[in-house]
């Protein structure tokens, strides 16, 4: 199955890399609409995202969305669902995941992470390097749990919401949508939608000033 790489930048990378490693799908190149190099790690980059319906005509079965910011890696995602492509889920080889967890259309599983029993990780979620989700917790759609992130078991983390560098979340905590948890912090209570959380133990933060 061909692929096309959604983004031409540093997560994209990230990705091609891991394609190459598990070796399942036939990758044609990147799209992006931003500036962005003639190619990345010798893949083309073949136009911007207005380009998707053309590939897909052209036979183009799979895609996979490099991007790192939530909301736009869910609407990219959601578009190349629209126009009919397949959305395999990135898991590296070198990963650690469940024979009981479940993981999502789109999701990236990247190297060394941890995913235990019954988890579940939701479309276009991104667990990121190191980063562990314990027995029976819940990655939201779209969410991100950042590099070295731990979310101990239950912990449920909504749609699109960010887990910081190295955050760590008590077992049984609920962080809501679009919530925003800082580099470091240490959850220890349930954080509101779309609220930011910071410190430890994490408290909210206010308006910058």
């Amino acid at each position: 199955m061909r692929l096309i790489i959604l983004g031409a930048g540093g997560h994209a990378k990230v990705l091609i890399e891991l394609w190459r490693a598990l070796g399942t799908h036939q990758l044609v190149g990147c799209l992006s609409d931003g500036p962005a190099p003639a190619q990345l790690l010798g893949l083309p980059v073949l136009g911007g995202t207005a380009e998707l319906e053309r590939l897909r005509a052209e036979g183009i079965e799979a895609a996979c969305i490099a991007i790192g910011a939530n909301a736009a890696r869910q609407r990219l995602g959601q578009q190349a669902l629209a126009l009919g492509f397949a959305l395999p889920p990135a898991l590296h080889p070198a990963a650690i995941l469940s024979p009981s967890a479940v993981v999502g259309a789109g999701a990236q599983v990247l190297a060394g992470t941890i995913v235990a029993a019954e988890a579940r990780i939701d479309p276009l979620a991104l667990l990121n390097h190191g980063a562990i989700l314990d027995h029976d917790g819940v990655l939201g759609p779209a969410a991100h749990a950042a590099p070295h992130s731990t979310m101990a078991g239950g912990v449920r983390v909504g749609a699109r919401a960010l887990l910081g560098v190295g955050a760590q979340v008590k077992p049984g905590v609920s962080i809501g949508d679009d919530a925003v948890v800082g580099v470091g912090a240490a959850v220890v209570a349930d954080v509101a939608p779309g609220a930011t959380v910071a410190g430890v133990p994490a408290r909210e933060q206010g308006p910058c000033p």
